[in-house]
């Protein structure tokens, strides 16, 4: 059974899905189930990966690690995500862009999320 906002990827083409809405069955991608990916469970760098948040008001800073995480074709972040009790918002990102994100949000944060193409999910 898939829980709201887990993520799950294909381990053939690599496309991965947020899952929106709690139900039964299997995700499947490619012939086979998509597989669970877990936060924070990727050997890697904490401090390159664990989000940073500075709150300030309404608005929303978050950068992806204590120390800067590198923006390459190789290695870099996918997209910055905050969830709050009503609200998803969530900003792709490209190499070269900076790993970093402000949003307007008037809610109470409930989680951050970032997604990296080599270390997968990483959770504030």
């Amino acid at each position: 059974m898939t829980e709201l906002k887990q993520i799950y990827k294909c381990s053939i083409c690599g496309n991965i899905v947020e899952v929106v809405g709690k139900a039964g069955g299997t995700l499947v991608c490619c012939g086979k189930p998509m597989e669970l990916v877990k936060e924070n469970s990727k050997d890697a760098a904490v401090e390159k990966h664990v989000p940073v948040v500075e709150k300030n008001g309404d608005e929303v800073f978050v950068k992806v690690g204590e120390v800067e995480h590198p923006m390459t074709e190789e290695h870099y972040i996918q997209w910055i995500e905050v969830i709050t009790e009503t609200k998803v918002y969530r900003k792709h990102l490209t190499p070269n862009d900076k790993p970093q994100a402000t949003f307007k949000i008037d809610e109470d944060i409930i989680s951050v999320r970032e997604y990296c193409n080599l270390h997968g999910l990483w959770k504030k």
